[in-house]
């Protein structure tokens, strides 16, 4: 049941004319980015501690629901105050168990010329996920399948900014939900060598995920060494329910980060107040990352958290707004105050097609923030229709715009400045550079040329054919996609890994309707 074979089709040309296609195409992955960018600090240190206070204050005095017998029975062990399922947190526990998080670490991938760092001044980049929508490569807007996941990893490979294949961009309609979990991590770990993430749809799911990862890598590596990424929500305002601190367990007793994250809709389910919003934010992000410690003192854990504001006018959420990079920009602070990594979201649109808006709102989100400090910058490819659908042609160009995001954050480079002046010289009144030897040694790299935006004259582009930048990019992601080659995974591996996922299916009761083979 290999699923590289579904909607594959014919090629022409064999390998050797993929191979020369290739050669003009850089695909390797751009090493994690080290941010040589100043961050852009909106609060004071004052301010910074009023947040914490009053943080702690929430945690303490209001507490935060963990609906799960098992935590109630690890915060108790672990000296919290406890009434019902309502877990008080003190400050000072919040704070010792906090500081046992690595505030750097680095991420295994099954290529180690693929692996990053995270942590610090160090960022990657991961495309969206969770769409049960797609706008598919002749731009329609249907339902997934696991094709379409298939071909979505494939462009994650081959895309260079993207440091990951995340996990189920879009969500395989054709397979059934008690067996997707297994599908997706095969198809991320089959299509890529780059990192990944893992599902925590239920804490079982959150295992098997785990025992994929140890076929991979063996058990012994994935104890020591981070290879994926879990990801828990909050139900805000202060909630933690079963399913994601039962994934949240899984992941960290094998010693495999979580993202820790509240899912803010400022202003339905926080506060009508940015600063507000922030305090309860920052008070479930803390009690869910000094949870991961309680579970496993030093296991890596990231400050997470998903971002948006909600229309007064329609309860719809939105993205791109100015109190979105506001927020950002605070919640950098205060991770940086705890000394933890912290998550983000990169691309968002609200649109429902790849326009002008989605385009805005996507833009003013990345820049926001690369200047907040942000390291792991998730949903930085495809997202649109405040996630309701991943577009191949958003995809694409997301991740060149991520490539170009991420040459900005790099700051100024300096290692020809000097050879450069002399070209002033050389060059003096009245002339030009374009002839210059300094100018033919580095006009490839000084400057970045997208390939998908057009910035020829308006004559050339009617006579090209009049293209807009979402036909220009689903022919360009048609041309990737014929160009990709599997990277080698190793078939005793690829055998351990399918014969799993056959057993599983076995055991998993797969729903009726839905239960087919592909």
């Amino acid at each position: 049941m290999d699923e590289t074979q579904a909607g594959s089709r014919a090629r022409s040309g064999g390998r050797a004319a993929r191979r020369a296609l290739r050669s003009t195409r850089d695909t390797h992955m751009l090493p994690g980015l080290t941010r040589g960018i100043p961050t852009c600090e909106v609060m004071d240190q004052g301010q910074i501690e009023r947040i914490d206070s009053a943080s702690m204050d929430i945690l303490e005095n209001i507490g935060v629901q963990f609906r799960d017998p098992i935590a109630i029975d690890d915060w108790k062990r672990a000296g919290a105050k406890v009434v019902g399922d309502r877990v008080h947190l003190d400050r000072g526990l919040v704070r010792e168990l906090i500081k046992t998080i690595p505030p750097t670490f680095t991420y295994q991938a099954r290529n180690p010329e693929n692996n990053v760092e995270l942590g610090g001044r160090h960022s990657v980049f991961v495309p969206m996920t969770g769409a049960p929508f797609i706008r598919d490569l002749d731009d329609v807007r249907r339902l997934p399948t696991i094709a379409d996941l298939n071909m979505l990893h494939k462009l994650a490979h081959m895309l260079p900014a993207l440091h990951s294949t995340a996990h189920h961009i879009v969500e395989p309609m054709d397979l059934p939900v008690s067996h997707r979990h297994l599908h997706i991590t095969y198809s991320s770990m089959k299509h890529s060598d780059k990192m990944f993430m893992g599902m925590t749809t239920s804490p079982k799911n959150a295992e098997d995920v785990l025992d994929m990862c140890a076929v991979l890598f063996g058990a012994e590596f994935i104890d020591q060494h981070p290879v994926t990424t879990g990801n828990c929500n909050a139900n805000s305002p202060l909630l933690w329910d079963e399913t994601m601190l039962g994934g949240l367990r899984a992941f960290a007793r094998r010693n495999q980060p979580v993202l820790c994250s509240p899912f803010i809709m400022g202003g339905a389910n926080t506060p009508a107040s940015v600063p507000a919003s922030v305090a309860q934010l920052n008070a479930e992000a803390l009690s869910a990352l000094a949870y991961t410690q309680v579970v496993r003192k030093g296991a890596p854990a990231i400050y997470g958290h998903y971002l948006s504001t909600v229309s007064m006018k329609s309860g719809a959420p939105m993205a791109g707004t100015p109190e979105i990079s506001l927020m950002n920009f605070m919640i950098g602070q205060m991770a940086r105050h705890y000394g933890l990594p912290w998550r983000t979201s990169g691309h968002l649109g609200g649109a429902k097609t790849f326009d002008a808006q989605a385009g805005y709102e996507s833009a003013a989100t990345m820049s926001a923030v690369l200047h907040a400090g942000a390291n792991y910058i998730w949903h930085a490819a495809g997202w649109n229709e405040a996630g309701m659908h991943c577009s191949v042609a958003k995809f694409v160009v997301d991740a060149e715009q991520t490539a170009m995001a991420y040459r900005m954050a790099q700051g100024p480079d300096w290692g020809s400045f000097d050879e450069a002046l002399s070209a002033i010289a050389d060059v003096g009144p009245g002339g030009h550079y374009l002839g210059h030897p300094h100018t033919q040694a580095h006009f490839q790299s000084a400057y970045f040329m997208p390939e998908l935006f057009d910035n020829n004259s308006i004559e050339q582009w009617i006579a090209e054919g009049s293209k807009d930048v979402n036909q220009r990019a689903l022919e360009f992601a048609r041309k990737l996609l014929a160009d990709y080659e599997e990277p080698s995974l190793d078939p005793g591996t690829n055998e351990a890994l399918l014969d799993y996922i056959a057993r599983r299916e076995r055991e998993i009761p797969a729903e009726d309707a839905l239960n087919q083979t592909y």
